[in-house]
């Protein structure tokens, strides 16, 4: 198997011998420099000189590395590599993609979804300065103190959240991520709520380690009546859990058994993950195109060997989509956008985006592993394009989609529930109605009263954060 086939952005680990030696598969990560008179293989100066070649190894564009970069001016090796990359992201080619994570903390997350926290994902209003809680994990902490989809949280330790912003103007959401703590087992805040109804109160909520669920048994997977057509509503949380691919064949072995041929796809909030979960629901929704392409990986011109395709695959609980409603927000990215850029050679009019412009990731990581380090190298190595060659949304899917309607992110309304703003929008669409699209909105009235939100990320954010955006 190559790696072009195995991974989108959290797949395939080359790994290295601690002092050196080849990959173990996908023709290696590279060989580390050596480290004489006996210098800590992972010391600072020997981790940036690993990072440097492999950057210069598998890096997708080698014209965007600045190579002329003072491993001395730099405290870290995240500020190392974000130097190295800053042509690229000027560019917008690399938007903090590559980065530098730890091996166990990911294969964790990855294989058992293991992650510590209070259980929710926080959006901030940008304009107001208020913080709210758009997603709860049912198994989590702050779900037992009836904090979910809606609530603002307007306190932290007494401190207010006003407060917390007011005194670091120039990185409101970063103080407000500082003072939530951090991520460990243990950590206990005093949280003053605010419920939808005005009802406020102080809970203490403690950290503790849960495991995310990609799809809640709330909404994961739900079937709306629309006008009297059924459709497959699919709310999936992450594609970093590798659970999610025998929930979603549970999901869908219920659409086929009812004869669905419609679905929404929920992916406001989807950072991306897995590659093989992306295709196996690309699987799930293609019952009538086994065998045709679903998606190329394409990596620089020296690493060509490693390109591949996959096609469709047959599914015994697939369905044959006619229609798909893709609801997306920025933070929708990576594998979130590869699952409907892959379908739209196929449907035409018949896919489209909802609510608001996504991230903008048409690229994948290769996973570059020093294990000695448990330093895990996350590189942006290659790009994804579908049947029709097309892959450059790097402004986000508004750009490439044949229809877009906007939306707003109605978080006083609980998701699955058709009444919500970008789901009833989506049921809309679906049923032929009209909409107003996402860049006719975005220079209108509609577009210029919605609130401005933006997931909250810490500035030194966790394996799960990287992935799951907003999680706390």
């Amino acid at each position: 198997m190559t790696m072009g086939r195995a991974i989108l952005s959290t797949v395939l680990a080359v790994s290295l011998a601690a002092c050196g030696g080849g990959g173990s598969s996908g023709g290696g990560g590279g060989n580390p420099p050596t480290s004489g008179g006996g210098q800590d293989i992972c010391s600072l100066d020997a981790r940036q000189d690993w990072v440097l070649s492999q950057i210069n190894e598998w890096y997708l564009f080698p014209n965007l590395v600045d190579t002329s970069v003072a491993k001395s001016a730099h405290s870290s090796v995240q500020s190392y590599i974000n130097a190295l990359v800053a042509p690229a992201r000027a560019q917008d080619r690399d938007r903090f993609f590559t980065y530098i994570t730890s091996i166990q903390e990911e294969t964790d997350l990855i294989q058992n979804g293991s992650n510590a926290g209070f259980g929710i994902r926080l959006v901030y209003d940008t304009d107001a300065r208020r913080v709210f809680v758009v997603e709860a994990f049912e198994n989590a902490p702050a779900f037992g103190q009836n904090i979910d989809r809606g609530t603002e949280i307007i306190s932290i330790d007494g401190q207010s959240v006003a407060g917390i912003m007011a005194g670091n103007p120039a990185n409101p959401a970063g103080a407000v991520s500082a003072a939530f703590g951090p991520s460990d087992p243990g950590v206990s805040r005093d949280l003053g709520i605010r419920q939808p109804d005005g009802s406020e109160t102080t809970v203490t909520v403690v950290k503790e380690e849960f495991s995310l669920d990609p799809l809640s048994d709330r909404y994961g997977s739900v079937i709306l009546d629309n006008g009297g057509t059924k459709v497959g509503y699919i709310n999936l949380r992450t594609f970093i859990v590798s659970d999610a691919s025998r929930q979603l064949r549970d999901a869908f072995a219920v659409f086929r058994q009812q004869g669905i041929d419609e679905v929404i796809l929920d992916f406001r909030y989807n950072g991306g993950g897995l590659v093989s979960v992306a295709e196996l629901l690309g699987d799930l929704m293609a019952a009538d195109k086994v065998g045709s392409e679903f998606s190329s990986t394409i990596f620089r011109d020296s690493k060509s060997a490693e390109n591949s395709t996959y096609n469709f695959q047959q599914e015994t609980q697939a369905i044959a989509a006619m229609k798909i409603a893709v609801i997306g927000t920025d933070g929708t990215a990576s594998a979130s956008e590869l699952v409907p850029n892959a379908f739209i050679p196929y449907l035409g009019d018949n896919i489209a985006l909802i609510g608001s412009n996504t991230f903008g990731k048409p690229v994948g990581q290769i996973a570059l592993d020093r294990s000695a380090c448990d330093d895990r190298l996350r590189v942006v190595a290659f790009r994804s394009v579908n049947v029709a060659d097309q892959g450059d949304y790097y402004s986000g899917l508004a750009s490439v989609m044949p229809r877009t309607c906007a939306a707003a992110d109605d978080f006083l309304v609980p998701l699955g529930d058709p009444r919500e703003a970008s789901i009833a929008t989506a049921l809309d669409y679906l049923a032929g109605r009209s909409c107003t699209a996402i860049g006719a909105a975005q220079k209108g009235v509609t577009a210029q009263a919605l609130p401005q939100r933006e997931l909250l990320m810490p500035d030194a954010p966790t394996a799960a954060q990287l992935r799951i955006p907003g999680i706390f």
